[in-house]
């Protein structure tokens, strides 16, 4: 009678949902392993088998956080409005986060220095930058972005957009005036705006300079 495979993908998934949670609301440093063990209702022996240790267990977490927000972003498929996908995708983005504040925080919150994210891990999170970059491209060849900087620059100013104002809306940090919730979408809007309109000026300012010449 073949025995029951008890350190299967099910535990895995469910230890770490458990450490996500357990370093988001405390840090990497309150991750314990006896005590990761205990709330999953496992052994710690069950725990190293799977991560081999704590290290094994944060790359992991790592890995699977990056892996599910490719997973979310890619589901933004490309239209014949790069501009638009580019608010699509911050969109994505935001709704990612506040569905796994827990698995964003591993992203980005905690410091990699803590720990070493597995190749793996790293790959899909360029991955996940990746189609931003294509819609900010595509949206230059459009007509619709500036040329005058490299998409993948234009896509980190709009990366750092969405990033500051989901990282303030999760931390509570935003002015007591304003509900990011609320103007989130808007805010992006202006911020590609900002971007479609700059190759315009700059077009209207060298055009002014002519005629005083």
């Amino acid at each position: 009678m073949a025995r029951l495979k008890t350190h299967d993908e099910a535990l895995r998934l469910r230890l770490i949902n458990r450490a996500a949670a357990t370093v988001f609301d405390r840090g990497t440093a309150a991750l314990s392993l006896r005590q990761l063990a205990a709330d999953v209702k496992t052994s710690t022996t069950a725990v190293y088998s799977l991560f081999g240790n704590k290290a094994g267990l944060l790359a992991s977490l790592y890995e699977q956080a990056a892996r599910l927000f490719v997973v979310r972003l890619a589901a933004v498929r490309p239209t014949d409005d790069p501009a638009n996908d580019v608010i699509r995708l911050g969109l994505a983005y935001r709704e990612y986060a506040l569905a796994n504040p827990h698995l964003y925080a591993i992203l980005f919150s905690e410091s990699p220095a803590r720990f070493e994210p597995a190749p793996e891990g790293q790959r899909q999170m360029l991955e996940m930058y990746q189609p931003l970059v294509d819609a900010v491209r595509r949206g230059q060849q459009a007509g619709q972005f500036t040329t005058q900087l490299e998409a993948e620059v234009v896509a980190f100013a709009c990366w750092a957009t969405a990033h500051g104002l989901v990282s303030l809306e999760l931390s509570g940090n935003g002015p007591p005036s304003l509900s990011i919730a609320d103007s989130y979408e808007r805010m992006l809007c202006a911020a590609v705006a900002g971007w479609r309109a700059a190759e315009e000026a700059e077009e209207a300012e060298e055009a002014g300079d002519g005629s005083r010449s």
